[in-house]
């Protein structure tokens, strides 16, 4: 890398390492360019990669001031971040692998050079959302979900190694390793990297990447600047372009005081989200400052950091200090690189004190002492609610109406209930019981004072004669190996296998859809009694339909809050008044008999945890077991795409790689789906199963795929025909053209000039009817509400909107990573303007639409919408366009980023 010091801010320091060269932010203002030492902590990092990478190309002299001055309030301020890093899951990840293999088979046809296509920064793609839970509570659930997982996703598996092999700067962790957020947390960031530049100088910087999955935050917690994209971005990220965005406004979010006792990390951030997603944050980062942060160990930043996605900041960030020093000696972190991290962080300004207060856009405040024990549910991540208020509000939900997030139950239904009898065993299921209780995600398996706290609480339930109900599917999915060894050490592990909380993977399984199914007498019950029931889960989503299909109910809790509802096998017990159970004797057992104290939650920490265990766990990070190794490799520069996969195959993307894209007005759109609000990329591209009787299962039946081989459709991402057909097939979906059915269902209507009648039109499935909208060459365009495609950082929700040939989605507002995927796929993300939406315009969906005002579009450009109703009478109003920077005019223009990126590569060969 050749790096211009046109500021004059280049600097040297003496380190363990030797001498390091770095570009010193706050040269800057001793030399009147800009106040940064007024600058959040964040700005200062984004700051420094413009400072160190400006060529007058891609970033200019220009972009470097303003972001200097950045401000409160700081306007249309466009920032060309380079990134350090990228890092990828599997489920993500896989499609990336696809998509350069598809570029480099579309180079070579173009008669170019495919090696040409390679990452250009490191990439990391860690295998962690493929094991499924099949098998639970047993010696034997791990080895024999490891067995199926392999057996499933052999194919996909041998993709990513041929990745490894024909790719340069892509690395790989094998299956079974840990969560990729856990071992980011844990290995693989370093905080302050170092690169050789041409002039043979050793340059340091901070770390910082963007990954293909919302929970790329959780390392902000560890004050690295890093947040989740498409896997349309990181692809363009990986392969050198900047990572545009506007500067973002920066919440200052102030702690004081500490954690009172019986309050935990996963309490704490469900308070967090509460409270941020009250305030509003899409689009903006969250600093977190104060006396407070000093009391938060490492663990429960990241933890903060890691609900990101569910509070709606782009990022929560904690910058560098001393516990960040802590933890990267705790995980065996070279004495060399701790050293690194201090002096450099203290040169530039970067390292944080309790006194640091800077100049934050808007300010948020929490008394850590006011934390109390919490769920989030039933169906929303932010919807806390207060233990001893659990009860009550589950059965609120019950009756309340679907819209107001309820389950819309008539009171006769109330005391439903099901008798099921397991051999000579009876019990009766009703609505309310927990039948999956889930220690599981990211969020809270890297905390070891949670999980330990749940082996803690284990052995006090055991040691008091408790156990959990047999209706429980109860499972332990650890995010790394570090987890296991220190449960073990601790001497917990035993009691957790005795609730059968067995360790049944290290990936991340319940919170992402993969429990896997209920045993067969139970979703048998359920649904007999049309039963709402619930999961207990440690994770981050607990939206509608995600976890289960058969569970409507959904709880984020701690993990010992996990293990104690798989205790008490209902959702409707007040633990502050009633017993969690009954010892063997009679005598009542309360929640609080079994809880174990914060004292002896740290002396479990302080005991069990070492440097050791963290150097023995990672040091073969990416060799794998016997499985791994053995398995068969395609080798050659170019992808060799089977015809017949039902897992891989080539995407269209490319084909028409050198024909100009004409952009032009909509004309004779129909509606596809007309939505309500909080759509979330679960509903629009599921990750979870695949249905018997849909399209995606017609297309895998017809190629000789058996339903028990269906697999997820997240493990089927790297082909573009099962996941186009899975747009929008979630069982949850509400189509507002279909008088409230739920389902991946919408009315096909005729091709006209005009608007048909409400109600008209014939219902199928969306997949279907969309085919049949292309054929008749009749473009399409989704009207959504508030926050549409909020949730996980799916590409697949945008490319199978692509593909399903809708050309505009229409919405009161975006979530920050679905609406620049649309872009990203050439798809045109249009906003009501504030106070308009479909329900006071009129529209019902039957409509025929023109847009127009496209030909020359710029950043967001207010366009015309005209809607034509039946009886030809129209509706006309105005909407912006969210395509919200010149570089993102391009994308649009081109097709999408990847088309914008292997055009100009191509180009620049060319004039070469």
């Amino acid at each position: 890398m050749a790096y211009r010091d046109d500021f004059k801010t280049r600097k040297s320091l003496s380190t363990r390492m030797g001498e390091v060269h770095y570009f010193d932010i706050m040269e800057l203002e001793r030399q009147g360019i800009a106040p940064v030492s007024r600058l959040p902590f964040s700005i200062r990092v984004m700051l420094e990669s413009l400072l160190r990478n400006h060529d007058e190309y891609k970033i200019t002299k220009d972009d470097v001031v303003a972001l200097a001055n950045w401000q409160p309030d700081p306007g249309e301020v466009n920032v060309p971040l380079m990134l350090a890093r990228v890092i990828l899951q599997d489920f993500t990840g896989v499609p990336a692998v696809v998509d350069l293999a598809a570029m480099r088979d579309a180079v070579a046809k173009a008669g170019g050079n495919p090696e040409m296509i390679n990452p250009t920064v490191p990439v990391d793609l860690v295998i962690d959302h493929s094991v499924q839970v099949d098998y639970f509570g047993t010696a034997y659930a791990f080895a024999q979900n490891v067995e199926l997982e392999y057996k499933r996703n052999e194919e996909r598996y041998r993709l990513i190694k041929w990745g490894q092999n024909a790719l340069k700067n892509f690395r790989a962790v094998p299956p079974g390793t840990g969560i990729v957020h856990q071992v980011n947390l844990e290995y693989l960031a370093s905080v302050v990297m170092t690169q050789k530049g041409e002039d043979g100088r050793l340059y340091a910087f901070p770390d910082s990447l963007v990954g293909t999955d919302s929970h790329t935050t959780m390392i902000n917690g560890l004050g690295v600047l890093g947040w989740g994209v498409g896997g349309i971005e990181a692809e363009a990220v990986m392969l050198g372009q900047p990572y545009y965005m506007l500067a973002p406004k920066v919440i200052g979010f102030k702690l004081t005081g500490e954690l009172p006792e019986g309050a935990t990390a996963t309490d704490l951030v469900l308070r967090v989200t509460e409270m941020i997603r009250k305030h509003g944050a899409v689009g903006k980062f969250v600093e977190f400052y104060g006396p407070g942060v000093s009391k938060l160990p490492l663990a429960d930043r990241a933890t903060i950091a890691n609900m990101s996605p569910e509070y709606g900041a782009t990022m929560g960030y904690f910058p560098i200090d001393e516990e960040t020093l802590a933890y990267l000696r705790l995980t065996g972190r070279s004495d060399e690189q701790v050293d690194l991290v201090e002096k450099y962080a203290k040169a530039t300004g970067l390292w944080r004190t309790d006194d640091a207060a800077p100049v934050y856009s808007e300010h948020l405040e929490l008394d850590l002492s006011t934390v109390v024990p919490a769920l989030a549910g039933p169906k929303r991540p932010q919807d806390r609610v207060n233990l001893g208020e659990v009860k009550k509000s589950f059965l609120e939900h019950l009756t309340k109406d679907p819209k107001e997030r309820g389950f819309g139950l008539s009171p006769d239904k109330l005391d439903a209930k099901v008798t099921v009898k397991r051999g000579l065993e009876e019990f009766d299921l009703r609505h309310g019981s927990v039948v999956i209780a889930a220690i599981t995600s990211c969020t809270n398996t890297s905390n070891p004072s949670v999980m330990l706290g749940a082996g803690l609480l284990a052995k006090k339930a055991v040691e008091a004669g408790l156990d959990t109900q047999p209706w429980v599917k109860s499972s332990l999915a650890p995010g790394s190996k570090v987890v296991t060894e220190y449960l073990d050490a601790a001497g917990l592990t035993p009691f957790l296998e005795a609730l059968r909380f067995h360790t049944v993977g290290y990936g991340c399984t319940t919170c992402i859809g993969n429990s896997g199914p209920l045993p067969e007498d139970i979703s048998r019950a359920v649904k007999e009694g049309d039963l709402v029931v619930a999961a207990v889960l440690s994770g981050n989503r607990n939206f509608e339909g995600r976890i289960n299909p058969d569970v409507k109910a959904n709880y984020l809790a701690s993990p010992m809050l996990v293990v104690a509802y798989a205790i008490a096998g209902r959702i409707d017990i007040d633990f502050t008044t009633e017993p969690i159970g009954y010892d063997p004797n009679g005598k009542a057992i309360y929640l609080k008999d079994i809880w174990p104290s914060q004292e002896e939650i740290r002396q479990a920490v302080h005991q069990t945890l070492d440097a050791e265990m963290f150097r023995r766990q990672y040091a073969t990070v990416f060799e794998g077991d016997e499985r791994w190794k053995a398995l068969p490799a395609p080798t050659g520069q170019l992808y060799q795409f089977d015809p017949n996969s039902t897992y891989i195959q080539n995407p269209p993307f490319f084909e028409n790689l050198g024909q100009a894209r004409e952009i032009g007005d909509i004309k004779g759109a129909r509606v596809l789906l007309l939505l309500g609000d909080s759509i979330t990329t679960d509903h629009i591209s599921p990750a979870g199963n695949i249905a018997k009787n849909s399209p995606a299962a017609k297309y895998l039946m017809e190629r000789g795929v058996e339903p028990a081989d269906f697999n997820s459709y997240g493990s089927r991402r790297g082909n573009h025909e099962v996941m186009m057909r899975g747009t929008f097939a979630n069982i949850r979906i509400r189509n507002l053209m279909l008088d409230g059915k739920e389902g991946p269902y919408t009315k096909k209507l005729p091709k006209s000039e005009r608007g048909s009648e409400p109600g008209t039109g014939e219902e199928m499935f969306v997949y279907d009817a969309a085919m049949q909208y292309k054929a008749e060459g009749t473009p399409l365009i989704v009207i959504g509400g508030i926050e549409y495609g909020n949730g996980s950082s799916r590409d697949w929700a945008a490319k199978g909107t692509y593909l399903l040939g809708v050309k505009a989605v229409i919405a009161q507002s975006f979530e920050r990573i679905h609406r620049s995927n649309l872009v990203g796929m050439g798809v045109l993300p249009l906003q009501f303007l504030p106070g308009q939406n479909a329900a006071n315009l009129g529209l019902t969906g039957y409509e025929v639409f023109d847009i127009l005002g496209l030909e020359d579009i710029t950043p967001g450009k207010e366009l015309t919408v005209v809607a034509t109703r039946s009886d030809g009478s129209q509706v006309s109003f105005q909407v912006k366009a969210r395509i919200d920077t010149v570089v993102e005019v391009d994308y649009y223009k081109n097709g999408g980023i990847l088309q914008t990126v292997l055009k100009n590569m191509l180009a620049e060969k060319t004039r070469a």
